[in-house]
């Protein structure tokens, strides 16, 4: 039956990724009822998962990112700037906290506002309280400094703000609407590019991947690997033109 149900999801179309999503839900209800004695069986002994393979993700240039930074208002450019700078998602960045500044060089990412209930929440893959910490650079760090002199903070020290209280997603969505009308176009590039450019400038300069993955704060190397593989020195792309090369000569 489950495996008939993916098919199903298959043949409707449901996206890849999305099939993945469902079926961890499904597995984990199903296994906690036969944990529990419900079922007879493990319904999902075997079952193979869908598997999900991303399509090369589009990182904008350093050019581009600069461009963004002089066209975005404020508010926009200081959520580009935690994303690019030190590889936060979205809705961690809107929740941009100066107390969260823990040291010179270091960022503790403790929470989102999230895009429902456009409140803090907690982070993605992780549980209340828990946090993740990430480098700070300088550049960054004084960003976030002039933005809290001009702007100051809210009596919990959030930067961003709005009508209700927190810079939410539809406020930023509206102004990146108002931004990429104003740059040029870079194929594929959006929002979430800003998060690839993080990873892409901390790969291309020889950070490990273990460390980009824990400040990503992705579920497991493996999300990260599969991402951003190309971009790793040594890379599959390398590994290919070098092994092209030595088969030329071989003829």
């Amino acid at each position: 039956m489950v495996e008939r149900f993916l098919d199903e999801m298959e043949s409707d179309g449901v996206g890849r990724g999305n099939q993945v999503n469902i079926f961890r839900v499904l597995k984990t209800i199903l296994r906690d009822a036969y944990a529990k004695g419900g079922m007879a069986d493990d319904p999902v002994k075997g079952v193979q998962e869908p598997e999900y393979v991303r399509e090369k993700v589009a990182i904008p240039s350093l050019a581009y990112v600069k461009r963004a930074l002089l066209v975005a208002d404020e508010d926009l450019a200081l959520e580009i700037v935690m994303m690019a700078g030190c590889g936060l998602r979205n809705g961690e960045a809107r929740a941009v906290n100066i107390n969260y500044v823990v040291a010179q060089d270091v960022y503790r990412v403790r929470e989102q506002i999230h895009s429902n209930t456009l409140k803090p929440a907690k982070l993605k893959h992780r549980k209340v309280g828990e946090f993740r910490e990430v480098p700070l650079p300088r550049s960054v760090r004084e960003t976030i400094e002039r933005y809290e002199a001009k702007h100051g903070t809210t009596k919990d020290g959030y930067l961003l703000r709005g009508l209700g209280g927190y810079f939410t997603e539809g406020m930023e969505r509206r102004r990146v609407k108002r931004l990429f009308v104003n740059l040029p176009a870079e194929e594929g590039v959006g929002m979430y590019g800003f998060r690839h450019y993080f990873a892409s400038n901390a790969l291309g300069n020889g950070i490990p991947i273990t460390d980009v993955a824990e400040w990503m704060g992705h579920k497991s190397i493996e999300e990260t690997y599969r991402t951003y593989r190309h971009l790793m020195p040594g890379s599959i792309t390398k590994a290919a033109r070098i092994l092209d090369a030595g088969l030329w000569e071989a003829a």
